[in-house]
């Protein structure tokens, strides 16, 4: 994945021209430390996402922002913990779409979960991700008939997603169905495991964001088969799509953004949501999340809410339709 100053510049000038900023609030909000949750472990670009947003934050606010792992159960051990904190703005969750997915696969108990539509304060939806299916090159295949045809052939394949309930698993499993194979799921406690594993060679493919293995993809350690979006990334225009392969109806990708616990007042929500706008409109922020595999989206707090919304609307559907449980 190469990005040429050209597409740089017109990423941030989309950037600047689609984000929106509400009024900064007033008062002494913040006057000690914020902790940003992160419900997967470091090694992730989920991880690395949030490091780059504490470390902007920081330094507008002129106040501490720790980075604070909590991982397991699909990213809900993290979310839940956020959803029971004090709605002060002092703890904060950073977020992938998992979010809005993984308690509709997870048997948890109630005191173990969360509520996706009415628990938390959307803040900010800060990027999106395509997501893309790898192989380890000993898989010996370099397209999705080619791993369709093995699959149905009678080897017996796997896919490793970075957890159960996460759009990664979903559209693993959209694909199975629409292709009548049966590739079986391993799943990992976030994106940076299942890389790992799938560059030893311990599972044969992976569905991942594209930040997290361009140096695997480049140097050939990895193959790229297909990318969950409808239509191919400007970030990796040479890899083709589902849909390309024709699978039309399988089209799933991914986003990341900020919840704060519900009640937490409206001032704080707008100063952090102008501040997040602000720094997704830097031209080397813009460059960073590139790396990354992610595009800034940004907009004021009720584009997250509404994304959450319809998200939690048709994967529940999906869900339901493809028996998907966590394994």
């Amino acid at each position: 994945m190469s990005l040429t100053r050209r597409h740089l510049v017109i990423l941030a000038a989309c950037a600047s021209a689609t984000l929106t900023a509400p009024a900064m609030a007033q008062g002494a909000y913040p006057n000690k430390p914020i902790t940003m949750v992160v419900s997967y472990p470091p090694g992730g670009d989920t991880d690395a996402i949030a490091r780059l947003f504490a470390e902007r934050l920081s330094q507008r606010l002129n106040q501490s922002v720790v980075v604070e792992n909590r991982p397991g159960a699909g990213g809900t051990i993290g979310n839940a913990f956020v959803g029971r904190a004090a709605a002060d703005g002092y703890t904060l969750l950073f977020t992938p779409n998992p979010f809005t997915t993984a308690p509709m696969v997870m048997n948890l108990p109630p005191a173990s979960s969360y509520d996706v539509l009415g628990g938390f304060e959307p803040i900010i939806k800060t990027a999106t991700q395509p997501l893309l299916l790898v192989a380890h090159p000993g898989v010996g295949i370099k397209t999705i008939p080619e791993m369709v045809a093995m699959a149905k052939g009678g080897k017996t394949m796997s896919y490793a997603s970075p957890g159960a309930g996460s759009p990664m698993h979903v559209v693993a499993e959209w694909l199975n169905r629409g292709a009548g194979v049966k590739i079986q799921h391993v799943p990992y406690r976030g994106v940076g495991p299942s890389v790992t594993d799938v560059v030893a060679g311990h599972v044969n493919t992976a569905w991942v964001t594209i930040g997290a293995v361009s140096q695997y993809t480049s140097s050939g350690r990895l193959v790229p088969l297909a990318i969950g979006d409808a239509k191919r990334s400007v970030l990796a225009p040479q890899i083709p799509t589902l849909v390309e392969a024709g699978y039309k109806d399988v089209v799933v990708g991914a986003w990341n953004g900020f919840f704060a616990p519900k009640g937490t007042p409206a001032a704080v929500v707008n100063t952090l949501n102008t501040h997040l706008n602000a720094i997704l409109a830097m031209p080397d922020v813009v460059q960073r999340l590139a790396t990354y595999g992610a595009l800034p989206a940004g907009g004021a707090p009720d584009v997250l809410g509404k994304t959450n919304a319809e998200e939690f609307a048709l994967m529940s559907r999906i869900i339901k339709d493809l028996g998907i449980r966590a394994d």
